[in-house]
């Protein structure tokens, strides 16, 4: 049995309009995946477009001050849809939700195991009109642990990419590195033609027979660039400890993973306005070296 999913993919704030237009003429290249008149027009036959958190129809004329949301529907295996994947819920309601996600997982992609295909089977469902398929917010890496921001609501969703997008949610990450390192600092160097800060202040130095020294790192990324962390602290001489992507010769450590773990969110919930600080547990093998932590 094939079942289908609907993800929402992209939405557009309506400016202030002159006069009203037909949303099949307005909607012409308003969204990146959807460039063409025809496509745009097919969209909304196959009930994948809404206005307002409403359906819409060809008939709708757009006047201002709109929100149109654009989705997508594809095919998935039915066992997909059952992924016993258990994950630790660390917050939620309605709008959103906030999981710790395992080392080792992808958030989503073309596999069966990632975190995506398996929200539905350990969040409540939103109760909201709005309702759509739990969705990540944010990406954390394969490798990395902790916590994770989920959108359960076509608003939530929206709201949450606005308050990443004006930097309106802290995260701090923690990591394990290797080496001698100043006790705190700023990297400000460029990763993939962008600008890209992150901030670190060392909590706890121990000495390694092996390592020489081992680090625990607090980390507070500005910016978001694909594997920013990582580079950036390979780029001063002290790699995460466990890191086979970026590391020193001869300072590899196999089979125990990476050492990187987000660790707290702060922010405004966008719909309810409370104040939420959201913090996880550090994974045991960080205890080991750091106990009192």
């Amino acid at each position: 049995m094939i079942l289908k999913e609907v993800k929402l993919i992209e939405t557009h704030i309506v400016p202030k309009l002159d006069s009203p237009i037909r949303l099949q003429e307005y909607g012409v290249g308003i969204f990146k995946t959807l460039p063409s008149k025809s496509g745009f027009k097919k969209a909304i036959k196959k009930n994948l477009v809404r206005v307002n958190g409403k359906i819409a129809t060809t008939a709708l004329f757009i006047k201002g001050k709109e929100t149109i949301e654009l989705f997508q529907t594809t095919e998935l295996p039915k066992s997909i849809q059952k992924l016993k994947l258990p994950l630790k819920v660390v917050f939620e309601d309605d709008y959103l939700a906030i999981i710790e996600k395992p080392p080792g997982v992808l958030v989503s992609g073309n596999t069966f195991v990632t975190i995506y295909n398996a929200l539905p089977q350990n969040l409540q469902k939103s109760t909201l009109e709005d309702a759509v398929r739990p969705t990540p917010i944010h990406r954390l890496d394969y490798p990395t642990s902790g916590l994770l921001l989920v959108g359960k609501t076509s608003s939530s969703i929206r709201a949450l990419y606005k308050l990443f997008e004006h930097k309106d949610i802290q995260k701090t990450y923690v990591a394990i590195t290797i080496g001698k390192m100043k006790l705190e600092g700023t990297i400000n160097k460029t990763l993939e033609e962008k600008e890209a800060i992150t901030h670190f202040k060392v909590e706890k130095t121990v000495s390694s027979e092996r390592f020489d020294f081992l680090n625990l790192v607090k980390l507070n990324p500005i910016t978001g660039r694909r594997h920013q962390l990582r580079k950036h602290l390979f780029s001063i001489h002290n790699p995460i400890l466990g890191d086979k992507d970026y590391f020193l010769e001869g300072k590899l450590l196999k089979g125990k993973g990476l050492y990187l773990h987000a660790k707290t969110l702060a922010f405004t919930h966008p719909l309810t306005n409370k104040k939420l600080y959201i913090t996880s547990e550090l994974p045991k093998k960080f205890k080991k070296i750091f106990p009192e932590f």
